[in-house]
């Protein structure tokens, strides 16, 4: 989990609408060509070829950064998003979402509560990110059985790991037209071998999206019509400061962070939310220990989170988690050839929602987890094996004023393992295998929610009685690569015991449709692929990048279709360099999804066609990158799939229409 590079954001703006025309441009890619591989998910720090695991450095956020974290990772394989409008989005991956998905900071745990609800927003934004890696699949057993989908890690440096010399800096500017977007932000780094000091900030403001439909918006009492998606505006900033001391073998650090965005639902015109979290981040590591383990690495966190829900300027229900999380990696000297981390993780969180719309009660949930990730590197490739005991006690205590809430405590012990090997078939050949049985508790919402969710548009019953969610499953993967170019797939089947999920049901409650959180039985199989394809390579160089992903997931005990799972996706791209310039042009193709659960509402196929152009420019100490992009090119009217908002408020935010993005990126 050692950070080893610094990877500065590069971003956009103007003479470079030109150059959108003069060179091939862009879509989606998965690692620029010379992206560090170092994947801190990895305890040991080794190589994404163990590992099934995307990156997304420097560039990449360059090219595809989005105001919010699920649609930024949207489009890598096996990656798709709740898209709640453009403002609250989450990742998907391999078709599930919630609490199956560990969301991570400098991996931390993010302690918000994003996952409680489609339209609360994740407290992160690409703007003050260096890298996002993308862990799939048993994989991410060290993270618990919250991580049984994967898990994605947004790094930073505001704790500085490593010393550095004089003052480093970046700014950065840039501006859209299909959301009016005006955005700003900045950092200065600097110190010396034996200290160093992090200052970032940002803001980010946009107005409603742009699409290519007329849409009926009534937020001051009067209909109106536009090719907007209403109530889409948002405003976000954040900024942090932190400061670590260096010895010759380790580090202290600490660093405070603030996270504040004001927007809209898009599912109701005159609700806005205002969400604000702090962060208050301790970490260290000691290195070159005597005796038998050679390093300790230490993470403490405290996350106050608040969102607050206002009808027409009027506060309303009001969502707080205040939570700690504690995490310790000692890693300990080669013993008979494996090399390995042990863990313990503890983590703490106070929840509350009060208000008339507070569909789950007042809770405390503690957890305490013990971890072990081992590997051995072999002549042939390498094995490894990892697993994680948890205890994990979740308590309700009800809900001042409304006494529909169960009060209870429940205690579980999830237990999770993992084998994975890497064997190389030939010098540029390999074949993975990783193979989890997975176990996790389920969350206090799960358990004792009851009351009405409008953004799922139901009154939501917990069961108190749920047992552990159990799950096992298979990944195979096959890889090559030689020079710039590579290729990978995987193929992966997940079965599930007691897949938690919310079903539907007949009944009605106060107007809304009843659904309930029960146990079934359920099964996940799907493909992902990948490569890259030199075309020339002369004094400019040209590639084709593809990707495709397919996910089936069904619900066992009914045989029907399991909710919001993506539809086949093929993409592909072509990406120019030469030079100080670099383009790509995109196209990615979304199948028409039919395949539905009932009350769900099937999507038709659409194609989103992607460009852009960036160009690097060297001035003294300081180097430019200017950059522009378009998004949906021909502009096409398109729906998610896995949007809740696709059956709840069909019609009423559709993805964004063709959109400009100019920038630039200044690093010092």
């Amino acid at each position: 989990m050692q950070l080893s590079f610094k990877a500065w954001l590069q971003p956009t703006p103007i003479a470079v609408a030109l150059g959108l025309l003069l060179g091939p441009a862009m879509g989606h890619a998965q690692n620029a060509p010379n992206s560090e591989l170092v994947i801190t998910g990895n305890p040991l720090g080794r190589d994404q070829s163990s590992l099934p695991v995307s990156a997304m450095g420097r560039q990449d956020l360059l090219e595809r950064g989005q105001s919010t974290l699920g649609e930024t990772l949207n489009g890598l394989p096996g990656v798709s998003s709740t898209y709640f409008g453009p403002n609250a989005s989450r990742p998907i991956i391999r078709g599930l979402d919630g609490d199956r998905i560990r969301v991570l900071n400098n991996s931390a745990s993010s302690l918000d509560a994003s996952s409680l609800s489609y339209d609360h927003a994740v407290p992160l934004d690409v703007l003050s990110t260096e890298r996002i890696e993308v862990l799939r699949g048993p994989a991410a057993l060290q993270y618990g059985g919250s991580a049984v989908g994967g898990v994605v890690n947004v790094i930073d440096n505001r704790i500085p790991r490593e010393a550095m010399t004089g003052v480093l800096g970046k700014a950065q500017v840039q501006a859209g037209t299909g959301n009016d977007e005006r955005s700003v932000a900045g950092l200065v780094e600097t110190g010396n071998d034996r200290w160093g000091l992090h200052v970032d900030g940002f803001d980010r403001r946009t107005g409603d999206v742009r699409v290519p439909v007329s849409l009926a918006c009534d937020k001051t009492g009067e209909t109106r019509y536009a090719h907007r998606i209403c109530n889409s505006a948002s405003q976000s900033r954040g900024g942090a400061f932190g400061a670590s001391t260096f010895w010759d073998h380790g580090y202290l650090g600490a660093s405070v962070n603030t996270y504040q965005s004001d927007y809209g639902t898009v599912a109701e015109d005159q609700v806005t939310i205002g969400m604000k979290t702090s962060r208050y981040a301790l970490e260290g590591q000691v290195r070159q220990l005597p005796g038998g383990l050679e390093s300790i690495k230490a993470h403490l966190s405290h996350t106050d989170y608040r969102h607050t829900e206002f009808d027409q300027g009027q506060a309303g229900t009001v969502f707080a988690n205040q939570g700690q999380d504690l995490r310790v990696e000692a890693r300990h000297r080669p013993l008979a050839g494996w090399q390995g981390v042990l863990g313990l993780q503890v983590e703490s969180s106070r929840f509350s929602a009060e208000g008339t719309e507070a569909f789950a009660p007042f809770s405390r949930t503690h957890s305490q987890a013990v971890f072990v990730h081992e590997e051995q590197p072999t002549a042939w490739g390498q094995f490894s094996a990892g697993a994680r005991w948890e205890s994990v006690s979740v308590k309700s205590l009800g809900t001042p004023l409304l006494d529909r809430f169960v009060v209870g405590n429940r205690q579980f012990n999830p237990f999770s393992v993992a084998l994975g090997t890497v064997y190389k078939l030939a010098a540029d050949w390999s074949f993975s295998g990783h193979a989890g049985m997975t176990q996790r508790a389920p969350k206090d919402y799960e358990l004792f929610a009851n009351g009405p969710h409008l953004a799922t548009h139901a009154w939501e019953i917990g069961h108190a009685d749920l047992g552990l969610e159990k799950s096992n499953s298979l990944d195979l993967g096959l890889a090559w690569k030689s020079g710039p170019q590579r290729f990978n797939l995987t193929t992966y089947a997940s079965r599930f015991v007691n897949y938690i999920g919310l079903m539907n049901s007949t009944a009605i409650q106060e107007g809304l449709p009843v659904q309930r959180y029960q146990g079934v039985k359920a099964q996940f199989q799907g493909l992902e692929a990948s490569g890259r394809q030199r075309l020339w390579h002369t004094p400019s160089t040209l590639d084709l990048d593809w990707r495709a992903d397919t996910v089936r997931a069904t619900n066992d005990s009914t045989g029907e279709p399991l909710p919001r799972i993506a539809p086949l996706r093929v993409g592909a791209s072509l990406v120019y360099g030469q030079g100080p310039w670099s383009s790509k042009l995109g196209a990615d193709w979304h199948a028409a999804q039919n395949r539905v659960a009932a009350g769900s509402v099937a999507t038709p196929a659409y194609t989103l066609v992607n460009a852009s152009v960036s160009y690097r420019q060297k001035l003294d100490n300081t180097a430019l990158t200017w950059f522009a992009r378009i998004d949906n090119l021909t502009d096409q009217l398109a729906y998610s799939a896995t949007s809740i908002l696709t059956s709840t408020a069909f019609g009423k935010s559709p993805l964004p229409g063709r959109a400009l993005k100019l920038g630039v990126q200044a690093s010092f």
